[in-house]
């Protein structure tokens, strides 16, 4: 009876690669619940918290960014977190070795070839970025979110879009279902619209000025609220603002968002950054929204993977520097009378949804487990 496999997923820097990554080792689980899983991180990166919170096994390589002021010791810690990667290959009898991006998947995939271990990468972004173009030049298996990623990778790799994994309380989101108890837990009647303002994990100061400014614009409205995660460093400031322009009745100012499913599926229009995550999402819950990408983002990837939705008819993009109350807050308000152009919006997101991302890509890896 042929042995369990054994899968290692390198997962570090920032939750953009650590979410997808644990999402995918949920669903090998789901499919295979005797596979044993590893990831491999960084110290420096927020895999150092978020992994083992989430029950999984971390293991760390002393790899460094790629860029930067970490320029000079590269070299030295490339061979360095090879050496290490090998070792945990090694130690872990590992079948596949998975790299979710971030530059913790650079010496994985360099150590799985001498190992004689298939290697897999998973890339988010519609513009892939630096560390996973080094590491596709070491395995031929290229994961995609966005289809439009694979004319940066050489013809000689296997590109499949399987778009991203995300957990699976939104793989199996079901808004019609979910929408009374959402609605209900954030006090809203009927009549009533729900705008979300999310600027990510830590905030977004341009986004939280924009809802401070259609709190003031809406703020003798009773026919609409924001709900606006500010982040921890902003909420302060912003609870202060909102008082200030008499906005603050129409708000629900939160730092975190315990239950993103039921924000959701309660919202009835989003204004958020385009990374690849967030992309994935509004596409699988249905949420139209207005996308303001990063204006410092590497290539401008954020303003690409906004691209995508909005070439369906599921969100508008407007630059940072225009996102202002008096060019959004008309926006909004059209849609928001407008039932049937909310729905066009909605069915322009279902067509690029990819709910099962984490069980299509689990199945690749575990493909390639076999013997």
């Amino acid at each position: 009876m042929p042995s369990p496999p054994s899968i290692v997923i390198a997962a570090g820097g920032t939750g953009g690669h650590i979410y997808p990554g644990l999402a995918l080792a949920a669903a090998i689980r789901r499919a295979q619940p005797d596979a044993g899983l590893v990831f491999v991180g960084t110290p420096r990166g927020l895999e150092t918290r978020l992994i083992p919170d989430a029950g999984w096994e971390l293991a760390l390589v002393d790899m460094v960014p790629l860029a930067g002021q970490f320029a000079l010791r590269l070299p030295l810690a490339l061979v360095r977190s090879t050496a290490q990667a090998w070792r945990i290959l090694r130690d872990t009898e590992a079948s596949v070795a998975v790299g979710m991006g971030g530059y913790a998947a650079v010496p994985l995939m360099l150590a799985a070839k001498p190992a004689r271990v298939p290697g897999l990468i998973h890339e988010s972004g519609a513009i892939p970025g630096r560390a996973n173009l080094l590491a596709a030049r070491f395995t031929p298996n290229v994961a995609l979110a966005f289809h439009q990623a694979k004319r940066s990778f050489s013809p000689r790799v296997e590109t499949r879009t399987v778009g991203m994994p995300l957990d699976e309380t939104l793989g199996n989101f079901d808004r019609s279902k979910l929408r009374p108890e959402a609605r209900a837990a954030f006090g809203l009647s009927d009549d009533v619209s729900l705008v979300m303002v999310n600027g990510g994990s830590q905030g977004a100061a341009s986004l939280n000025r924009l809802a401070v400014g259609l709190a003031e614009r809406w703020r003798d409205r009773r026919d609409v609220r924001i709900l606006l995660k500010a982040g921890t460093a902003h909420e302060e400031a912003v609870a202060a603002e909102l008082a200030a322009n008499g906005g603050a009745g129409v708000v629900e100012l939160t730092r975190y968002i315990e239950r993103m499913d039921h924000a959701y599926a309660a919202a009835d229009f989003a204004i958020c950054r385009a990374g690849a995550g967030t992309i994935a999402e509004l596409a699988v819950v249905g949420l139209p929204a207005i996308l303001v990408p990063y204006p410092h983002a590497p290539y401008d990837h954020q303003a690409v993977n906004a691209q995508t939705l909005v070439d369906e008819g599921g969100a508008i993009m407007i630059r940072d520097d225009e996102a202002l109350p008096q060019i959004v807050g008309p926006v909004i308000e059209e849609r928001l009378a407008n039932p049937t152009a909310l729905r066009a919006m909605q069915r322009g997101l279902r067509s690029v949804a990819r709910p099962h991302a984490a069980d299509e890509l689990a199945a690749w890896v575990l493909t390639l487990a076999q013997p």
